[in-house]
């Protein structure tokens, strides 16, 4: 499927209207500070005459977040546990994630001489975040992401094999998966997931919840058979949450209506990063149920992402591994334009006040040193990833003025060599060497919408919370359909953890739900 058509499959705004309903209206009314009463919210609906299958706990998505949550509420004792994927396969955005676990405190750190702790993760965390970060739940990743990191290990089997940075972060916590891909957790998940008797159930999309009249989540309409983006396929079903529902759906990157609700720039000139089914409509069943938002207008662009390629693609993880090591370029001037370590959002705005796409570059000591083989060997392949032989070339090729390109790779090295930017502040790492030995390598950048980082309300117990500020009896949510972890910022390496984090609070804290009947 072209990206372009991907982006125009997304909901339309009349078909959003629609299909969504009153959703739009309630995230709208909740995002702007606007009250309603519980009872308008959460009114009880007519429950199915007959719940066609039924389980103590069903999870909605199924990726990092998901099959934890559906782990550990099998694991903690919930009889039977059901996940519903709304596409063909598994995963979701986890499963194209790059791999990279930002913790505190890890062997890898250890073993790179690396001092860090969960104080200054946090710091780090609500520093980007612009301290709109709700303090509890930036914490609650923080402070657990190790242990949850660990327990992949020695649970799960997953394998981690570097430590990586990632900009915005004080120190190297970015302990990256062995295929440098969340496809090593994701389907490691999977796998234990199905070990130990939880159901996943593919191409089965959420329609709406059901709750009783005491406000409790009780169940779910679904279409069984669900052929994406189709909302006419599949066959209508009814399943039962004994115990409770947790929701882990993902954000709504690829949902171009809703996002201009929140953002009226990210229109679909700007493609994204995400899978096709990062739509958002389970975050807007969960509002008409009675679910609060939070902060759905800050939406992360991610600025290491090339208009050579589709979707994430392959430039990502030659870019974010280069910074701290060689030079990000702004073609039209010739010259660095902005710290190459900076955060997301801070590099974003940088690289969009340029108006065009920028490089970023390495020579062969840095490539390879840094970069995952088969990254830059598919990225070469694809021609979002250029060689050449000499500076001169790489000028050449990006039409710049080869005397001032040349002599700002000077000044580059020179600040290489004392490991100080004195121009614009950048990290630079002690075995950073200067950008001197051929070939070099070079590619395009220019943002696309990577993550949502407004979604529903929870507590550090995962528990969605309603209009009248108190928990949703039987809705648990974890991952990127929840708000307030990150603010207005998402560092990057931080999803993996934010996701197992709460993806395990969730489950376990489902399982000890007291079934209804």
């Amino acid at each position: 499927m072209k990206e372009d058509d991907v982006e125009k499959k997304s909901i339309s705004r009349r078909n959003f209207l629609k299909t969504a309903g009153g959703a739009a209206v309630v995230a709208g009314l909740a995002s702007t500070g606007i009250s309603m009463t519980a009872g308008d919210a959460r009114a009880a609906d007519a429950l199915p005459k007959k719940w066609d299958e039924a389980y103590d706990v069903v999870v909605i998505g199924s990726g990092f977040a998901g099959l934890a949550a559906a782990i550990e509420a099998k694991n903690g004792g919930a009889k039977d546990v059901l996940v519903l994927e709304k596409m063909p396969t598994h995963g979701g955005n986890s499963i194209i994630n790059g791999g990279d676990f930002c913790a505190p405190g890890t062997k890898l750190q250890k073993e790179n001489g690396v001092e860090d702790s969960p104080e200054l993760m946090l710091k780090d965390m609500l520093w980007a975040g612009a301290y709109i970060n709700h303090p509890e739940l930036a914490k609650t990743v923080a402070y657990n992401a190790k242990d949850a990191l660990e327990w992949s290990e020695s649970y799960l089997g997953v394998k981690y094999t570097r430590l990586n940075f990632h900009g915005g972060h004080s120190v190297k916590r970015a302990n990256q998966t062995i295929n440098a891909s969340g496809s090593e957790l994701v389907n490691k998940e999977l796998a234990k997931a199905r070990e130990i008797g939880v159901k996943v159930q593919m191409r089965t999309k959420l329609v709406k919840f059901f709750s009783n009249k005491e406000g409790r989540i009780v169940g779910m309409e679904v279409r069984k058979g669900y052929r994406f983006p189709d909302d006419n396929s599949g066959k209508t079903a009814f399943i039962k949450a004994k115990k409770a529902v947790v929701l882990s759906s993902g954000g709504f990157s690829q949902d171009i209506a809703l996002r201009q609700i929140h953002d009226p720039r990210l229109t679909d000139k700007l493609f994204s990063t995400n899978q096709p089914g990062a739509t958002g409509e389970a975050l807007l069943a969960a509002c008409l149920s009675g679910a609060m938002d939070v902060q759905m207008d800050w939406i992360q662009l991610g600025p290491w992402t090339s208009p050579d390629e589709k979707g994430f693609g392959f430039v990502p993880l030659f870019c974010e591994r280069l910074v701290g090591y060689g030079p990000m370029i702004n073609p039209k001037t010739g010259k660095r334009f902005f710290k190459e370590t900076g955060n997301r959002k801070e590099r974003a705005d940088a690289i969009l006040l340029v108006g065009e796409p920028v490089i970023i570059m390495g020579d062969s000591y840095a490539v390879p040193k840094q970069v995952f083989p088969n990254a830059l060997q598919k990225g070469l392949e694809a021609g979002a990833i250029k060689k050449f032989d000499s500076l001169e070339d790489v000028a050449k090729a990006y039409n710049m003025k080869a005397d001032v390109f040349l002599a700002e790779i000077k000044r580059w090295n020179s600040f290489v060599e004392k490991k100080k930017d004195d121009d614009l502040g950048c990290m630079i790492f002690k075995d950073a060497k200067p950008t001197v030995q051929a070939p070099f390598y070079a590619a395009r950048l220019w943002p696309k919408v990577h993550h949502t980082m407004g979604g529903l309300v929870i507590n550090k117990d995962a528990q969605v919370i309603g209009f009248n500020m108190k928990p949703i009896p039987g809705l648990y949510a974890a991952g990127e359909v929840t708000g307030g972890v990150h603010g207005a910022v998402r560092l990057g390496g931080v999803a993996m953890a934010d996701c197992l984090v709460f993806g395990r609070i969730a489950g376990k804290n489902a399982a000890k739900e007291k079934a209804w009947s």
